[in-house]
């Protein structure tokens, strides 16, 4: 096997055989396989694509080129995936109120990708935590507490964690086939009886059209389903942020506001977090409008709040953090308002212009070696079908200076869309694809 030779025979279009891409997998795994290689591997699937077969076999080879747990516990190994967002913090919540329902679930996750924000990046806005845990450390902190939100170990899909970081630098994200890949090796890796994936479809998603994004869904649950995993999806709503803050810290600061029971915060958020949890339930034999009922109670009760505070305890980070996260958070140096330039009705907003102001700010990576500031973002994004008047704010920046709350002030205003009319309201769930 030769890296060139395939990555030759993929720019012509010659797709891949099994045994080649497990022998990819495992050179990006062991490093045989040089960076230049893996990128010119990932542009070459971007832009000729591989066979569902090929697709499943790349998958496979990434989840075999490590470790794959098997737990052996009381209840039901279930987890959650996004296919990322902005304002996306559902899986925060959402793996303390599984927990709280009695399940099991060891959510390996990721860092920023693109203009999204990453599960991991928010988790190590706590003070102390420590994301990327041994395996051990999982298995200890799942068991005792019902769930983990932690980065995959060195051993758990090597081969996406290289790919992954590739992606990010060179321009590939945007592949259903890389992509189905990548979340779904770390997902079965980690040994899963039940998976439910939230495919974002919007401007603020990597899927812009429900085309794409019903493509990426059929893929995932094909795949997922094909290798042994029950998995559903729901194509959710990604034409505006989630919720109104974007950021690490800001973003955990808000979950922390739903876990404590506030009914008005990020009622959106909240909504599809409820949803999620209770298709994946249902996956596990329960009744899904029961399940919904259950994760609610769990998470305006505060139950999923204990279990999140655990978690964090367990990981390195404040032991009272459910008392007093507003003083464990970290905060900007400088918080203001972006105000509204004229009057008119919000209509939307370019979701990808939004998030990639939050890397600007410096809560996301231009390059791999770039460190996230956990303490900046923005806040209190008005949701579509705000009306304001000019001078009014429709976002609150949190910088680390004047320069860069300018350069995040501009870009926010030029993803406002203002308009006289009312929009149209968009469903927040768009479609659900079964196995």
């Amino acid at each position: 096997m030769d890296a060139r030779a395939i990555n030759a025979r993929l720019r012509k279009g010659e797709p891949p055989t099994a045994e080649e891409l497990a022998w990819f997998a495992r050179g990006l795994a062991s490093g045989a396989v040089t960076d230049a290689q893996a990128g010119a591997f990932a542009m070459g699937v971007c832009l000729r694509g591989l066979s569902e077969e090929g697709r499943i076999a790349l998958t496979l080879a990434m989840r075999d080129s490590g470790d794959v747990l098997a737990w052996g516990l009381d209840a039901p190994v279930i987890d959650k995936h996004s296919t990322g967002g902005v304002g996306d913090c559902v899986s925060l919540i959402l793996a303390p109120a599984l927990a709280a329902c009695g399940t099991y679930v060891p959510m390996i996750s990721g860092r920023g990708l693109g203009h999204t924000g990453g599960t991991l990046d928010k988790m190590e806005a706590i003070p102390g935590l420590v994301a990327q845990i041994p395996e051990d450390k999982l298995r200890a902190v799942v068991g005792e507490v019902g769930c983990a939100i932690a980065g995959a170990t060195g051993r758990i899909a090597p081969a996406d964690k290289r790919l992954y970081a590739i992606r990010d630098v060179t321009g590939t994200v945007e592949s259903i086939d890389l992509i189905t890949a990548s979340i779904l090796s770390k997902k079965l890796a980690a040994g899963l009886g039940a998976l439910v994936l939230d495919v974002k479809c919007g401007s603020g998603a990597f899927m812009k059209s429900p085309d794409d994004a019903q493509a990426l869904a059929r893929s995932l649950v094909s795949a997922a389903n094909g290798a042994g995993c029950a998995t559903s999806a729901l194509v959710t709503d990604m034409d505006q942020p989630l919720c109104g803050s974007l950021g690490n810290a800001v973003e955990v600061a808000l979950c922390m506001e739903v876990m404590a029971g506030d009914a008005k915060a990020a009622p959106r958020l909240r909504d599809v977090t409820v949803a999620l949890g209770a298709r994946l339930l249902a996956l596990t034999g329960e009744d899904e409008a029961a399940a919904a009922a259950r994760l609610t109670e769990a998470i305006a009760s505060g139950t999923a709040m204990e279990r999140f505070a655990r978690m964090v305890a367990a990981m390195g980070g404040p032991p009272d953090m459910a008392e007093d996260w507003r003083t464990h958070l970290p905060r900007a140096a400088l918080i203001g308002d972006i105000v509204a330039p004229h009057d008119g009705i919000v209509t939307g907003w370019d979701g990808e212009a939004l998030g990639l102001a939050v890397v600007g700010l410096g809560g996301g990576r231009r390059v791999e070696t770039d460190k996230v500031d956990p303490a900046v973002g923005l806040t209190d994004v008005v949701p579509v079908g705000t009306r304001v008047r000019r001078g009014d704010p429709v976002a609150t920046v949190h910088a680390r200076d004047d320069a860069g709350a300018e350069q995040a002030a501009t870009a926010v205003l030029a993803a406002l869309r203002l308009g006289e009319g009312a929009p149209t309201e968009r469903p927040l769930i768009l479609e659900r694809i079964d196995g």
